[in-house]
């Protein structure tokens, strides 16, 4: 999602099972990055409430 929104990602590693991203760009990319996100949750808090009313009918 960073990279679609224009972020640059510096560091992408795994320490044992842990891993860490990190990612830099201008403030108008960060804002659309934000925006993904928010999509995202809504997409998928969408989903589990539709997989929900499908299980109670």
């Amino acid at each position: 999602m960073a990279k679609k929104s224009g972020m640059q990602v510096l560091l992408d590693a795994q320490i044992g099972s842990q891993m860490y991203h990190s990612v830099c760009g201008p403030l108008a990319s960060l804002q659309r990055f934000a925006d993904e996100v928010g999509k995202a949750l809504a997409a998928e808090a969408a989903a589990r409430a539709a997989a929900d009313t499908a299980t109670e009918v």
